[in-house]
């Protein structure tokens, strides 16, 4: 027992190693830790205190925390991948990294496991946000399904920035990842509900994996168009699967 314990040690021991200084390099960046962690949290003061926080009871406030969770970590996500990957794809990192001795995937491991850890803290700060400041009054269980939907909602986003980090330079990344995360979230209904914008927006948003992410979320908290959530994690999953593989495809065939 002991021997099989050691050696599960060894085994996981680079995967630890990766994911740790993937966290301390992404904490030293502060042009992706900044945005990353403080947009959500300032626009959620902005709109969902100062501007929503006493309209319809409290209800804006409820829907952003809902809404704006999931805006912060698709950020955590797309860019993590999006634009780290594009970076080390062009600088020849990743071709630099099949050469030394680290098991397979372990690098993009270490990439998920940081998005799902900046998604965990965007949830914490909103939740305090949210409960100080906004008034918002959640079962216990409701708390706990928003932090785990938000930390495991980062999956299709991941396979989505994956994609984009394998498609364009690091030169254009920022770019490309900012046209598609920013209209994505607006068209979703992250920034405001879908029923106040034209009706052709509300019909369109089933397009966008942020949508069906953002409507299991405002389930939670009761504020969701009446979808099913299954349907919701069934496009999730085919998202996360179908841009996880064409990732993967490009990245073998251009190494």
């Amino acid at each position: 027992m002991e021997t099989i314990m050691i050696f599960s040690q060894r085994s996981l021991r680079p995967y630890w190693l990766e994911a740790k200084y993937e966290f301390l390099r992404l904490l030293r960046t502060p042009s992706y830790v900044l945005p990353t962690l403080l947009f959500p949290a300032l626009f959620y003061v902005l709109f969902g205190v100062i501007l929503g926080g006493s309209r319809s009871g409290g209800e804006m406030a409820r829907y952003l925390l809902a809404t704006y969770g999931v805006f912060g970590i698709m950020g955590s996500a797309l860019f993590g991948f999006g634009l780290t990957i594009a970076i080390e794809r062009e600088r020849g990192y990743l071709t630099f990294k099949r050469a030394l001795p680290v098991p397979p995937g372990a690098l993009l491991l270490a990439k998920m496991v940081m998005a799902m850890l900046f998604a965990a803290i965007i949830s914490i700060m909103l939740a305090v946000i949210a409960s100080t400041l906004a008034g918002v009054r959640l079962a216990p269980t409701q708390w706990l399904l928003l932090f785990v939907i938000n930390i495991v909602g980062t999956l299709p986003f991941c396979a989505l920035g994956l994609w984009i980090g394998t498609r364009v330079g690091g030169q254009a990344a920022p770019a490309v990842v900012n046209a598609i995360y920013l209209p994505m979230a607006f068209l979703s209904g992250l920034w405001m509900p879908l029923s106040i914008l034209p009706a052709i927006f509300g019909k369109l948003a089933a397009v966008w994996p942020s949508y069906h992410l953002g409507q299991i979320a405002l389930k939670v908290v009761g504020r969701d168009l009446g979808g099913s959530v299954w349907l919701h994690l069934l496009v999730l999953v085919v998202v996360t699967v179908a841009f996880f593989v064409m990732a993967r495809r490009r990245l073998i065939a251009v190494g």
